[in-house]
Formats: C-alpha cells, structure tokens, sequence
C-alpha cells in the first residue's frame, strides 16, 4: 500500500510554489498526497518566518497532525525551519527539520517513517544556499506561481529574510519559460510571478551576481 503524505503552507506564495514543488517529488518517490485534514503516514510543513507568532502557529499545526495520526512522521521545512531548527526540532512530535537547500532533497533523509525520539536536524549554513531550485504551483489553487527569484542581498535591519533564503539569485529566463509552458499546457489560465525580490531577476542567474536578463525581458 502506498504511504500518504499531507502539506500544510505558511507564509508566501513563493513557499506555495516550493511546497508544491516538494510535494511532486513524493509523488516521484511512490507516495499518494491527500489534504492534510487527512490521516496520513507523514506530514510536512513549510513554514515562515515572518508570520506572527510563528512558534505558536507552528505547534498548533503539528498538535493537528498528530490528532489525525499521533505516529505520522512529522517534518518541517522552510524559513523558520532554517533559522530556528533546534527549537522546531524540540517541539513534541517533529521528527525531522531541514535548513535552505536540504527541503528540496527531503526524500533522501527519510527512510521508514519511523517516529524519532527527538527531532532530526539537517541544516546548512545559509551562505551555502548559493544555487537556485526552481519551483511552480500548480493544481493547488486556481492560478499557478511560479518562482523565478529567491534570497536577498538588501540586508535591512529588521527582516530575517536573508538569513533565512540566502543571497539574490534567479533562474534562468530558459527554464522560467520551460516552466510556464509545463503550466499552460495543464489549462491554467493564469501565472503569477513570485520570488523574494523579483523586480531582482536575473541577478544570479548565471552563478554570478551580473544581470544576463532583467525582469523586463521576463
């Protein structure tokens, strides 16, 4: 029998787009997906950093899951995964909590879905988020977003943003439009643009901090 994984979303439409990416490669991996009020074998939550009372948010979702199963695997990922992981990994239930650039390789740090005694942490510097992972929505709301830019290099005092996603980065305009004609092709009507800072695109898009494109030309 398939394992069923469920997702719940904090925070932006740029985590939207990553946690629909994410959950496409569960699906790669053999799992069936179901809505998260459902019961199910694992539960991930992308979470945020900038939503109030993030902390608390975050308990209350995982205390959900476990009501659905208390012996679900339970993961989180995302902002405040990266910037808090211990904390995360402490709360009662979270087994497993992945930095920047391990949530879009969550497959690999699973195995049987066995619960942990106490919450497993992978989680990178954040000058290692370095490269770009391109994501899309689709299927989870009417419209499609699709990430074209992620990080930050304007490091404004009160915003973890950088802290959290890394320095400026884009994809290339080649597979931005490879991604949107995947999208079109599955009848959505409309696309919508998402990243940290996109009036930023093309900064990055080579591996290197020099604009090849502008957000013009996209």
């Amino acid at each position: 029998m398939k394992k069923k994984v469920a997702f719940y979303t904090l925070g932006c439409k740029l985590n939207f787009s990553e946690t629909s990416t994410i959950a496409r490669s569960f699906v790669d991996e053999g799992f069936d997906r179901v809505d998260f009020a459902e019961a199910a074998d694992m539960y991930v939550i992308n979470t945020c950093s900038v939503t109030e009372n993030a902390d608390k948010r975050f308990k209350s979702i995982v205390k959900q899951a476990q009501k659905k199963n208390p012996d679900a695997f339970v993961a989180a990922v995302g902002c405040y995964a990266q910037l808090k992981p211990e904390e995360l990994a402490a709360v009662d239930g979270v087994d497993l909590v992945l930095g920047a650039t391990e949530k879009f390789k969550i497959t690999d740090y699973i195995n049987d879905l066995s619960k942990n005694d106490f919450g497993e942490v992978h989680s990178c510097e954040i000058e290692e988020a370095d490269f770009y992972v391109g994501s899309y929505a689709i299927g989870d709301r009417t419209r499609a977003f699709l990430k074209v830019q992620d990080g930050c290099d304007y490091k404004c005092t009160y915003c973890t943003i950088p802290l959290a996603r890394g320095i400026s980065r884009s994809d290339t305009l080649e597979n931005v439009l490879k991604n949107a004609a995947e999208i079109s092709e599955k009848n959505i009507k409309e696309i919508v643009l998402t990243g940290v800072n996109i009036g930023d695109y093309g900064k990055g898009e080579f591996g290197n901090k020099k604009h090849q494109h502008t957000f013009l030309e996209l």
